[in-house]
Parts: C-alpha cells; sequence; structure tokens
C-alpha cells in the first residue's frame, strides 16, 4: 500500500514513520512538512538516519498527494484534517487523522469544545479506538483515530460500562502524561526548568478529550454519561498513567467485574489484563503499542477503581493508527506492532 504522512515532524509523524518503516506492506512515498519543505527528515530527527532519505514536501499540491496514496495518514493540529478530507473527497484514497477532526459524531460538539468551525459535518468517518470499533473501521473511508489520554481512560471503563456495572454519571478519570503529549513545538510549561522536579495538573474541567470518553462510554453503555477528567504533566517523555473511578451499582461483585474485563479482552492481543489488584506502569508499556490495565474494588466506599498505562506515541497515536491501518487493509492486526516494550 502507498502511504503518506502529512505532519511527519511531529512526534507522533516520526513516531509513525519509526513503525511504518517496519511494515512489509506499508510504502512511504510523500512526507510533509510546511515549516521544513525541503529538509530531509533525518536531519530533523537522527534516529531514522540510515531509514529515510526523503525530503519533506509541501501540501499546496494535496491532490497529486492524494491521487499517489491509498492511505494517508493526517498529523496535522486540529481544523486541518477536515480542509484535507473534502479535497480528496472523490478520489479512492482513505484517511486516518491523528488529530481530532473525525473523532466525534456531532460537530456541533467538537465545534464547542475546539473552537473552530467544522467545514465537512458530512464527512464518512468512524471513531478508530481498534478494540471497540473494529467492525466500523474495515470499510471506513475516514478513520479519526482515539486521542491519547481517551485511548486509556475508554479501554479501562468500557468493560464496566458494558457490562452496566458501573453508574456512568459518576465516573472521575485522573490522568498523567509525558511531556511528547503537549507536542514538539516549545512551549514555556514545556521548558525544561519549568518541567523538571515539578508535577502539575492543568486544563481543569476544560480538556478536550472530556468529550471524546464521554462519547464512547454513553455509546458502549447506552446511558447518559457525564465524567470529571483531570490530566497532568508528569516530567517524563513518553507514556500515560490514567486513574479511573466510578460508583458501582448495587449487587455488583469483585467477581462480576473480573468476569466482565475477561469477557471483553480474552482475544485482544493489546490488551494486558494485570487482573485485580494489579498496578500497570508505564515503563512496562514504553515503545510499544499495549494497553495494561488493572482494577481494584473498594468495599469501604463501593467504587472501583480502574488503571490503564499506555505509551502516549504508540498506543495513544501512531501505533494505534497503524493498528487502524492494518484492520483497514485486511492485514494481521499486529504487523509491525508486536515488538516487545523497551525496558528500563
Amino acid at each position: 500500500m502507498k502511504v503518506s504522512v502529512l505532519g511527519a515532524t511531529g512526534y507522533a509523524g516520526a513516531e509513525l514513520l519509526r513503525i511504518l518503516y517496519q511494515h512489509p506492506q506499508a510504502d512511504v512515498v510523500h512526507i510533509t512538512s510546511e515549516s521544513h519543505t525541503g529538509e530531509s527528515i533525518d536531519s530533523l530527527y537522527p534516529h531514522l538516519r540510515g531509514f529515510y532519505d526523503m525530503k519533506l514536501e509541501s501540501m499546496q499540491d494535496i491532490r497529486a498527494i492524494g491521487e499517489d496514496s491509498d492511505f494517508i495518514f493526517i498529523g496535522l493540529p486540529h481544523g486541518h484534517a477536515m480542509e484535507v478530507a473534502r479535497a480528496l473527497a472523490d478520489l479512492p484514497v482513505r484517511i486516518i487523522d491523528l488529530g481530532a477532526d473525525f473523532r466525534f459524531d456531532d460537530t456541533a460538539v467538537y465545534e464547542a469544545w475546539y473552537h473552530v468551525k467544522h467545514t465537512y459535518a458530512d464527512a464518512p468517518r468512524v471513531y478508530g479506538l481498534a478494540e471497540l470499533y473494529r467492525d466500523a473501521v474495515r470499510s471506513a473511508k475516514i478513520i479519526g483515530n482515539a486521542g491519547c489520554f481517551t485511548t486509556a481512560s475508554i479501554l479501562a471503563l468500557a468493560p464496566l460500562a458494558k457490562s452496566h456495572l458501573i453508574d456512568t454519571k459518576s465516573i472521575i478519570v485522573d490522568a498523567k502524561s509525558g511531556v511528547t503529549g503537549a507536542g514538539r513545538s516549545p512551549k514555556l510549561a514545556n521548558h525544561f526548568p519549568e518541567l523538571y522536579d515539578n508535577f502539575r495538573a492543568y486544563n481543569v474541567a476544560h480538556h478536550r478529550h472530556t468529550p471524546e470518553i464521554e462519547q464512547a462510554i454513553a455509546e458502549i453503555a447506552d446511558e447518559e454519561t457525564l465524567i470529571n477528567f483531570t490530566p497532568h504533566l508528569v516530567p517524563m517523555g513518553r507514556g500515560i498513567l490514567a486513574t479511573c473511578y466510578a460508583d458501582l451499582k448495587e449487587g455488583v461483585t469483585p467477581e462480576l467485574i473480573d468476569a466482565a474485563y475477561e469477557k471483553l479482552y480474552d482475544k485482544e492481543f493489546f490488551i494486558r489484563l494485570l487482573g485485580r489488584g494489579g498496578y500497570p506502569s508505564t515503563k512496562e508499556v514504553r515503545g510499544s503499542n499495549f494497553c495494561d490495565i488493572a482494577w481494584h474494588v473498594d468495599e469501604r466506599t463501593h467504587r472501583v477503581v480502574a488503571l490503564s498505562a499506555i505509551d502516549n506515541l504508540v498506543k495513544g497515536a501512531a501505533g494505534q493508527a497503524v493498528q487502524n491501518f492494518n484492520i483497514a487493509c485486511g492485514f494481521d492486526e499486529k504487523t509491525a506492532l508486536d515488538v516487545a516494550p523497551m525496558y528500563p
């Protein structure tokens, strides 16, 4: 398959190139960057030296790129993918957007949280959280790759919601992310003296992944859902740990919770269940497409605490995009992704 990567110089774009190099059925034909047009990708990311000697192109002739590609991965800030997809709507090329433009069923929700007018509201899209939306992904024209915090949170909560074990209006998600989640553009908050030996929350009650988590859990449970989501920035490069709390419904036992996780994820290669009482950690999934999940039952408060760990650049971005690509193409889902995490 001939694939192109738009926005190849972001952290997710570079990670995507690293993974695609290992893919026996993917031929990267175009990589783009408006700020580094004409430069070689390995001059910006030396770790790709010897793997890619390609020059970065401009997206100015997006039609030519679309006509020369079977799949386009878009790693651009929100607001750009919808324009690309609209420009290529009449072509057979399929799109996987690593941004937020195609994650929402209702574009009004997108506009309210992202403060951008959606210009392709009727786009034929599906939500790209592979383990839960696999059947829809197979034939999708446009796949809205799930976000990083959302992947960790939804996967941790999905068995509880699907089996109707929790009050879906009582959910609290407390999540921590490495700094690559904030992107590569320099920001004061990500400056080494600000970040080192520091730990802080941000965007409390306003983070844009909130409605994405609510949408998925509401759909899975077929119940109205309301969550409190609080993200935190920790002084590490990559990784997400999500701690999710919810009130249990009456009569729910620890054994019912165990069974719900086993039933939903028993055959999922990339979901590793640590079981009741386990403790996932970011280092144990680093560089991999795995999501490690565990859960604890607090009988005193009658609440469940679900924990999940992912690498935000892999399972939370580029790895999930390749997993969706594999599903959409009919390849083995593990292709280019069945590697052990890096440790330590």
